[in-house]
């Protein structure tokens, strides 16, 4: 049954053409069979070492039609700031309270938001966020004043990345749902954002390979040149 999905879903794709990026989506929309509304994930392979500080590839993302997602937001703060994350659609926010409920093991969020005085209370539940990339960090955004903004761009879509250690960036940019234009705007504001984050210190080649993909579907490569 797999080797007969994987043959249908190449039937209208040559495995080394590389595509324009609007007719890789609109590829990929045509392949989406799936019973559920797949994500569009994007895979982008660049020619950096993440384990040098400065190659390591960081940051966040606005998607212009958000990814389709609904994100659950949590933050730590207190008194005005707390009410302000709740007023701007926060579905968990708290101090102690959510300290515990981090350490029983309810994570019950995909993005963490914390206030700059709350980090020391934060920091004891590092070793549980930290490694699931849930942590508050400045570079990120998510260690703010502003909490309502913070919690409108998570809620609105923005995608977090971080290379990983054999140099690719991934993420899911959209549903096969949107129109191919809104995928294609989705997709072209990260694929610029990732641009932009090129190290100044970086020697040879940075952006290597591109390739866009539905959920249950094949990978489609991008032509870089046209981009």
């Amino acid at each position: 049954m797999t080797g007969k999905r994987i043959v249908n879903a190449y039937k209208n794709v040559e495995k080394n053409k590389l595509y324009a990026l609007k007719d890789a989506i609109k590829i990929i929309k045509e392949n989406a069979n799936a019973k559920f509304d797949e994500t569009v994930d994007l895979a982008i392979n660049l020619g950096v070492d993440p384990k040098y500080a400065d190659q390591m590839i960081r940051g966040v993302c606005p998607l212009p039609h958000g990814n389709g997602k609904k994100v659950r937001v949590a933050v730590f703060a207190q008194g005005e700031k707390a009410d302000e994350a709740k007023a701007a659609g926060a579905d968990l926010v708290g101090a102690e309270t959510l300290i515990e409920s981090i350490l029983a093991g309810k994570i019950d969020f995909d993005r963490c938001i914390a206030t700059p005085d709350m980090m020391g209370l934060a920091g004891r539940v590092a070793r549980v966020l930290g490694p699931k990339g849930l942590m508050p960090n400045p570079k990120l955004g998510t260690v703010t004043t502003d909490v309502a903004t913070a919690v409108a761009k998570a809620k609105a879509g923005e995608v977090q990345f971080r290379v990983e250690k054999n140099g690719i960036v991934h993420a899911g940019v959209a549903k096969v749902s949107f129109d191919e234009d809104k995928i294609y705007d989705n997709a072209k504001m990260f694929i610029d954002t990732i641009i932009k984050a090129k190290p100044q210190t970086l020697k040879g080649t940075y952006l290597k390979k591109i390739s866009i993909s539905s959920t249950m579907g094949v990978g489609v490569k991008v032509d870089l040149t046209a981009l």
